[in-house]
């Protein structure tokens, strides 16, 4: 028996093909132009069947597909079952596009076979044929489709009416669910369905504890089958008599709201459940005319795209939520009785789902996180470049290929940093400044877009820290007006000025230093920890303001760390400190990942501690504080590291008690 496949190297289409020529027919591929290497896929995956599995070149777009005619020739009255699979099963897809593969296509599907006097004509169609329609939809119904919402549903249907009102042959339809990856492997193509939501899960897993309860909302029904399930029942319909001109839904008895599925999924990728769904029904009460008006509104509809966005879902998506259809399949299941040929739950098969999505599709896998991928000739600022966390960020930046500018007050220093990444085979640019005098900032920007064109990253180092005491600072107001000066005034006027050619490209990313003492408030830093704080507001603004330009935002929580600013502390030479080094990784992991903050853990745990009990965090943080209490004499201020200054210490000579020193380990990176 010779059988016709269109879209036989697609997801569907190539396990029908192993279905057919486990038959021992002889399989004919339709094979459009470019297509012919995964052909050749197809073809390795069938070694010992190779001999009867034929490519055929033609194209969906073409009347008869384009076939020549002596193919025609050579395979007419041939073929006994032409089935037609090829569509386009894509919510993104432009509704132009669609129309020309999903109808156009299988009209000329329908001449091909009619040319090919092939004897039965197998239509691949979907569920999506029903519309939105409201209630029951059984294999029998096909005007009474609801309203066709999406370019996806109205060019399924018109494709099944071609066959219906178009078709001499005799011909059968089916009508598949929602298609997943194999139940046995997990096996699919490309994410679609309910594959949108497995990244939100992915991202909660990583958040939450599995016992974590989540509230969500529960809408829609979803009808969800395997791929083996669909092309078993197709091939042992197609080969059943008496079954022409009847449809055929290939549907799970079972619908699932999408707490429902959520829910199975969430077992499967152990991750939070959704305890608590609030149904859609809530909002009944709103008019259903009144929400259609305000879902056609364009900020209405950007703002749903950028939700559905931030899920990983195309917004086309939106409308399935609303899909409360329920597909009945009596006449299927009655075809269908004695043949094994069942559905399985999707409890029993959801776990190969996730495991072969998450070894083999989710979008991470393909992101590339490597170093050099991420800053290869790509322009680098980074303030306060010529020592300690600057200099050691801007070695491994320059070592993996970026142009990097670093930017400080002292000449000599930023020279010295120059050569040694040169040395080591870097590409160094060095601008002395002082970047609390903004002027000089907006000047170096200027100068370094002169010479460069753009600014792809720009990482605000350099900054100022002040330990000292509220109570020792009620006559030092200058202190908060330096600190706020470079610590947030000057990272601000740089981004200003960068941002503009970021967002023009759609590409860019900011980073700020900043402080641990951010995610929990340290005593003896209220100057460091305000400014800091205030650079962290303004960024979490920007990078809402940005997030549709591709313009990124990361704020470094960073801990302590072993550089000049910490030496005149006595208790930090026992302290665990990050060297400068392990600091940069801090920024490494920034400039790879691109996330809003990067933090240690010490960092996270200050962060839910302060937000879920601020009033014991102050008062453990001041028990700390009290311990700490040193007598205080004044010293010359000089400057610690680029743009910092020290205050008053600890008495030179004093040495830390063993209580101190135990504390200190305890709370890694902390500033007290």
């Amino acid at each position: 028996m010779e059988y016709f496949v269109t879209g036989g190297t697609g997801f569907i289409g190539r396990f029908l093909v192993q279905r057919l020529l486990a038959r021992g027919g002889t399989v004919h591929v339709l094979v459009r132009e470019g297509s012919q290497p995964r052909f050749d896929q197809l073809r390795a995956r069938h070694p010992d069947a190779a001999d009867r599995l034929f490519a055929v070149s033609g194209d969906l777009e073409q009347p008869a597909l384009g076939l020549a005619k002596a193919d025609i020739e050579r395979l007419r009255s041939r073929i006994a079952h032409f089935f037609h699979v090829a569509a386009i099963y894509d919510m993104e897809a432009s509704a132009a596009r669609q129309r020309v593969a999903n109808i156009e296509g299988t009209r000329h599907a329908v001449q091909c076979a009619r040319a090919l006097s092939a004897a039965c004509f197998h239509h691949v169609s979907s569920i999506a044929v029903a519309g939105l329609y409201d209630g029951s939809f059984s294999e029998d119904m096909f005007e009474e489709a609801g309203e066709l919402v999406h370019p996806y549903f109205e060019t399924k249907h018109e494709s099944e009416a071609v066959v219906r009102r178009e078709c001499s042959l005799p011909w059968r339809i089916y009508r598949p669910a929602s298609v997943v990856g194999h139940s046995q492997t997990g096996e699919i193509d490309k994410i679609d369905g309910p594959y949108y939501a497995f990244k939100l899960l992915q991202k909660m897993r990583r958040l939450l504890p599995p016992w974590f309860p989540l509230m969500g909302f529960d809408s829609g029904r979803f009808n969800i089958v395997p791929v083996d399930y669909v092309v078993a029942a197709m091939d042992y319909l197609a080969h059943q008599g008496g079954l022409d001109g009847e449809c055929f839904h290939l549907t799970n008895p079972e619908h699932y709201t999408s707490g429902e599925m959520m829910n199975i999924f969430a077992d499967a990728a152990h991750a939070p459940r959704f305890a608590l769904r609030l149904d859609s029904k809530v909002f009944s009460f709103m008019p259903s005319g009144l929400a259609s008006l305000l879902a056609k509104l364009p900020p209405v509809k950007r703002m749903i795209s950028s939700l559905m966005g931030s899920m990983g879902m195309p917004s086309g998506a939106a409308a399935l939520f609303n899909w409360n259809t329920r597909f009945e399949s009596r006449m299927t299941r009655k075809a269908l009785k004695g043949s094994g040929i069942e559905v399985p739950k999707l409890e029993h098969y959801a776990h190969r789902l996730w495991d072969y999505w998450e070894r083999n599709l989710d979008p991470d896998l393909f992101v590339d996180r490597s170093l050099e991928g991420n800053v290869r000739d790509k322009l680098v600022i980074i303030t306060g470049g010529g020592t300690g966390i600057g200099l050691a960020a801007a070695r491994r930046l320059a070592g993996a290929g970026a142009i990097v500018v670093i930017a400080g007050r002292r000449l000599d220093k930023l020279q010295e940093a120059q050569l040694a990444i040169r040395a080591a085979g870097g590409t160094c640019h060095v601008h002395a400044c002082d970047l609390s005098d903004l002027a000089a900032a907006d000047a170096f920007v200027a100068a370094v877009l002169a010479e460069h064109g753009r600014v792809d990253i720009l990482i605000n180092n350099a900054g100022r820290s002040i330990r000292r005491a509220i109570e020792h600072s009620y006559d030092r107001f200058h202190d908060y007006e330096r600190t706020i000066q470079i610590n947030y005034f000057a990272p601000m006027r740089l981004a200003l000025r960068v941002l503009p050619g970021m967002s023009e490209r759609r590409s860019g990313h900011v980073i700020n230093i900043s402080s641990m003492g951010v995610l929990g408030p340290p005593a003896r830093f209220s100057a460091y920890v305000a400014s800091k704080s205030a650079l962290e507001g303004w960024t979490r603004c920007a990078e809402v303001e940005y997030a549709n330009r591709k313009v990124h935002f990361t704020n470094i929580n960073m801990p302590l760390v072993r550089t000049p600013m910490i030496g005149p502390t006595k208790v930090y030479d026992y302290a665990p400190a990050l060297t400068p080094e392990e600091a940069a990784e801090m920024v490494v992991d920034a400039v790879i990942h691109k996330p809003s903050r990067v933090a240690t853990d010490m960092g996270r745990f200050q962060q839910v501690w302060n937000l879920i009990s601020p009033k014991s965090y102050a008062s453990s943080m001041n028990g700390m504080f009290r311990m700490f209490d040193e007598p205080v004499a004044e010293r010359p201020r000089s400057a610690l590291t680029d743009g910092r200054e020290a205050g008053p210490t600890a008495e030179p000579g004093r040495e830390p008690s063993s209580e101190q020193v135990a504390l200190a380990a305890l709370m890694k990176g902390v500033h007290y």
